[in-house]
């Protein structure tokens, strides 16, 4: 078997067919970490604010800026005759080369990482099309081609692979599982000598009226009544139903204007924002990112150590964390003030498994979900009393890192996973790659 080494430049060719009549439901986007090439969600892009060019099925494409963290595919038959700015070259392959052999080249052993190196321009980086004219690529036949792409389809498809992420979203399901059992009552015993919660609610009302008149917390406006149709299961008998803002007064921060302004930002005063509370696990917020000075403090709002929070906007809202050190944040965060009499992990907890119900409540509109303090405030807690509190957090404590440990165990299963098919797809791309008549790899010959 004789394989070439051709180069990029000589196996595809850009296509620039300019589009006449663009229509912004017709465009194309090119995901991140080699995940596709998809239509794009219709966003405030203006008609005619960039141009345009057709995309055909089976062409080459990919994102200038993007190439390098895995922004490239092939054009699917569904996407046929969509549009993509200049910043999203498409291009056709050459007769005896397929698109997918291209996309397979890319991918295999994470390549894609490596174009880093081609990366040019200030500011925002690009990868242009004449920057990877030279470089090679191994060509076989087109009917070798076929064959390996087939069988690396089937790699692809792996089972154990598709055992592992069922394995993690079995975890995520018995995290919500435990969570669910705790706030209805069923995950540790009751005890009668515990005080009612409907006394550690008349309490937590008195206190939160003394914080009212020393000014300390704002009035809020009523609530409505509960009424029978919204209870939605029966808890023990010294629990008590009740609106979060019963419990706690409930604020957005706030953010100065305009952002980055030094004459605000780069200061020492901690200033979080919501990545500041995403994208870990954990019930505590140790770190920052952002600082503000002092002159920015009238523009937010300042909350002292041990603050409950929770994100309440964008696609990561519903995110509770207890931050640890005393902070300013923005308004795609919410503080929980006036609690000290509950304890504030189970309120942690409560929230954490109302997530999916706020990201829900919060996306019924149009536009970015916004989880506004009403919302937050009208929903509905089954408290029990504070003893009990201590006792569900304990045990939760323990059941959140059983889970922990289950995830990071399959975790690592899926890596090793990972890196095995990895280094089966770069090898089969190779030009040592070949099927023996015993099933084993034989040398080939490579021209140039």
């Amino acid at each position: 078997m004789i394989w070439k080494t051709e180069t990029f430049g000589s196996l595809l060719t850009e296509s620039r067919i300019p589009c006449e009549n663009p229509d912004i439901e017709k465009r194309i986007r090119v995901k991140l970490n080699v995940q596709g090439v998809e239509k794009r969600p219709v966003g405030a892009e203006k008609e005619g604010a960039t141009k345009q060019f057709i995309r055909k099925a089976g062409q080459f494409i990919y994102g200038k800026q993007n190439f390098h963290k895995g922004a490239f595919g092939v054009i699917p038959e569904e996407l046929d005759g969509f549009e993509t700015s200049a910043d999203i070259p498409s291009f056709d392959v050459r007769e005896d080369c397929l698109p997918e052999w291209i996309y397979y080249f890319f991918k295999a052993g994470n390549r894609y990482l490596e174009l880093t190196e081609y990366a040019r321009g200030v500011g925002s980086q690009r990868i242009h099309p004449k920057q990877l004219q030279n470089l090679e690529i191994p060509l076989p036949s087109i009917e070798f081609q076929r064959k390996i792409i087939e069988e690396l389809v089937i790699i692809e498809k792996d089972e154990i692979s598709t055992e592992l992420t069922h394995q993690l979203d079995l975890v995520k399901q018995l995290r919500q599982a435990f969570l669910r059992e705790a706030m209805q009552g069923k995950l540790v015993p009751q005890d009668e000598k515990d005080e009612p919660a409907s006394e550690l609610l008349e309490k937590i009302k008195a206190e939160k009226e003394r914080l009212i008149q020393e000014k300390k917390i704002k009035k809020q406006k009523p609530l409505p009544p509960i009424t029978a149709e919204e209870i939605p299961f029966e808890i023990p008998e010294n629990w008590v139903w009740c609106r979060l803002g019963e419990l706690a007064s409930i604020v957005r921060g706030g953010s100065p204007r305009p952002a980055g302004d030094p004459r605000y930002y780069g200061g020492n005063i901690p200033f979080l924002k919501v990545g500041d509370l995403t994208g870990y696990e954990g019930k505590f917020c140790d770190t920052h990112t952002y600082t503000i000075k002092e002159e920015g403090l009238y523009k937010t709002r300042f909350v002292e150590a041990n603050t409950l929070m929770l994100t309440n906007s964008g696609a990561t809202l519903g995110v509770p964390r207890i931050c640890t050190f005393p902070t300013t944040f923005n308004d795609g965060i919410a503080a929980f003030l006036g609690i000290d009499k509950l304890n504030k992990e189970f309120l942690f907890y409560f929230l954490r498994e109302k997530s999916d119900f706020f990201l829900s409540e919060a996306s019924r509109g149009q536009g970015q979900p916004n989880l506004n303090t009403d919302i937050i405030s009208f929903t509905l807690i089954g408290l029990p009393p504070v003893n009990e509190q201590q006792r569900i957090v304990a045990k939760l404590d323990e059941l959140m890192q059983y889970c922990d440990e289950l995830e990071a165990s399959i975790k690592e299963s899926q890596q090793q996973n990972e890196l095995l098919l990895q280094q089966v797809l770069r090898e089969a791309l190779e030009p040592s790659y070949a099927e023996a008549p015993e099933g084993k790899p034989k040398e080939k010959e490579v021209v140039r």
